[in-house]
């Protein structure tokens, strides 16, 4: 059975883990959530996913990303290896159901951070799930944030708010909604959907019972 943390199930990696699925418009501080989140619970991982693009300085194969090839990656697609997988410009991206699988069995829960339509290839490819939404207080206040980062053209930020409001009109398809306004408020928050999600019934009884030596 998986690592207890003092025999206290709500903060206990369960039995079997569970795959959370987080999506956001550019912008709506989705990374910084989440980072912030991964960083005080126990027992969440990342989704190590593969790419063909090369990797970047500092980048380490199996830490950051997959690096395969075009060839490697198309045959994995034919062995339906991913989970979901989508092309962004001329590289490949895809989520690996075996990891995954292999880290929810360890009792792991893990954490997918993907856009939509990657969310919407996980509904159709994987049973089960959790699925969280971040969006920003308002448009007015997504574009300040992207031009505060000091990084995009003015072209560049018309583009990713277009796109937002597409991406926007997808949260009706999620479970949870978090709005970051106050973001210390938003990390609790989503902490809280972790750890709510973990004392489900059907996810902390097997554990219970074995603590208390109970059949029910």
């Amino acid at each position: 059975m998986k690592r207890t943390h003092k025999n206290n199930p709500q903060v206990a990696a369960p039995v079997r883990g569970e795959l959370f699925v987080v999506s956001a418009p550019s912008g709506a501080g989705k990374t910084t959530i989440l980072k912030r989140v991964l960083a005080h619970l126990h027992g969440v991982t990342y989704s190590v996913s593969h790419t063909t693009r090369p990797p970047r300085p500092g980048e380490v194969d199996g830490r950051d990303y997959h690096f395969v090839t075009h060839e490697e990656f198309r045959e994995l697609i034919e062995n339906g290896a991913f989970l979901e997988w989508a092309q962004v410009h001329t590289d490949l991206y895809g989520t690996s159901r075996e990891e995954v699988e292999q880290a929810v069995q360890r009792g792991e829960d893990v954490v997918l951070d993907i856009d939509v339509q990657g969310a919407r290839s996980i509904r159709e490819n994987y049973h089960g799930g959790v699925f969280i939404f971040i969006v920003p207080p308002s448009m007015e206040e997504l574009e300040r944030r992207l031009k505060k980062r000091g990084t995009e053209t003015e072209a560049t930020i018309r583009v990713r708010l277009e796109n937002a409001r597409r991406e926007l009109e997808a949260m009706v398809e999620y479970d949870y909604i978090v709005v970051n306004d106050d973001l210390d408020l938003a990390v609790e928050v989503v902490k809280s959907i972790f750890l709510a999600e973990r004392t489900k019934r059907d996810r902390v009884l097997p554990l219970v019972q074995a603590m208390l030596g109970l059949t029910l």
